[in-house]
């Protein structure tokens, strides 16, 4: 039940030289209570209107989500890693990208037990300090991890329809690749690395919490990081994968006729085609509600004044969020399927023998 928080200490935070002080601590209940405290016009002491979040439907959604990623999310990657690892020496450019997001999707699954059981026990966090910096760092370089290599791939299917015969492009070799990957995991890191320093644990009525943006005491200071997370993490990749699109769409809807156009070619626009729409899906369903809804709470909690009921709404729009932006770790794999022909082929096979071999049990018995 929502308590009153007028007993609770004020925080002392000067918001841009004004007398406004925001803090968000936690609830006894697991809803996060916001105190916004004002000094008066005399000077002579402090104003704290009660303002408490309720957020009571993380408690199921939250873990009910992240058990559907972890249960789907760990095999699928599992598979994918597998298959594309055992291609060895002979990997192509596409599937080098692939393998990369496949390892940053499972290192983040393998998290997610964790986050399981906060949510489920009431936001309760009995782990640690260092694991929740490490579990928050991964939710967020997963997250930013595979919109870089997301950006990779269709970058280099943009090459291989708009510019086939650039010659720069076709002397990329395979070393290229890993070397733009491990560019890629050093720019993550980078990002990523202030979720360390802003992510930690704290105690709201003798019980340990893990905050996840920033503790209530520093939101002020975790503005700016925040909002330039989004635009270097996902609002740049995202217009250069939308530019790509919009110019790989111009060329495949281009009239051919079928005389001078080979199979490759007729497969090669086919694959491209289901890669636009499984990367759009990705992006839409996974990426922007989250970054969308992340960047208006980041403005209004720390926006001076701004009534309770707004801060709470735009906090359980946000949070709700969350979920979606777990979902890429099993679409990602999706999205290996249907751009690998091969894959579709062997999985075609082994579901067809498995059938099949049921059936003939179920015959003779």
């Amino acid at each position: 039940m929502p308590y009153s928080v007028d007993a609770l200490p004020a925080f002392t935070l000067d918001f841009l030289s004004a007398g406004v002080q925001p803090t968000d601590p936690y609830a006894a209940d697991g809803s996060v209570a916001g105190v916004w405290s004002v000094r008066n016009a005399s000077g002579g002491g402090l104003l704290a209107p009660r303002c408490t979040y309720k957020e009571d439907f993380k408690r199921i959604l939250l873990p009910a989500v992240y058990t559907l990623v972890f249960l789907l999310g760990l095999p699928l990657n599992a598979a994918v890693i597998l298959k594309i690892w055992r291609k060895g020496p002979s990997l192509s450019k596409n599937n080098i990208y692939m393998l990369n997001l496949a390892i940053a999707d499972f290192l983040y699954v393998m998290s997610l037990p964790l986050l399981i059981y906060n949510y489920g026990s009431n936001d309760y966090w009995p782990f640690g300090e260092y694991a929740c910096k490490l579990v928050r760092f991964q939710f967020y370089s997963n997250l930013h991890g595979s919109i870089l290599f997301l950006t990779c791939i269709s970058v280099q299917r943009y090459m291989g329809i708009c510019h086939p015969l650039a010659m720069w492009h076709k002397r990329g070799s395979r070393r290229t690749a890993w070397c733009v990957c491990g560019g890629v995991w050093l720019v993550v890191a980078a990002l990523c690395a202030p979720t360390f320093h802003f992510a930690a644990t704290g105690t709201q009525r003798n019980r340990t919490v893990c905050y996840d943006l920033s503790t209530p005491a520093r939101s002020v200071d975790y503005y700016p990081y925040g909002m330039a997370l989004t635009f270097l993490g996902f609002l740049l990749p995202f217009l250069g994968v939308m530019v790509c699109y919009c110019r790989m769409a111009q060329i495949l809807c281009r009239p051919v006729t079928y005389q001078g156009v080979s199979m490759a070619t007729g497969e090669k626009r086919d694959k491209a085609v289901r890669m636009i729409v499984v990367v759009a899906a990705v992006f839409c369903v996974s990426f922007l509600p989250f970054h969308l809804t992340k960047t208006m709470y980041l403005m209004i909690r720390t926006l001076p004044g701004a009534p309770c009921e707004t801060r709470n709404l735009f906090s359980v729009i946000y949070k709700s969020t969350r979920p979606f932006a777990s979902m890429n770790s099993f679409l990602d794999p999706i999205l290996f399927y249907f751009t690998q022909p091969r894959y579709r082929q062997s999985t075609r096979r082994l579901v067809l023998k498995v059938t099949s071999t049921m059936r003939d049990k179920g015959s003779s018995v």
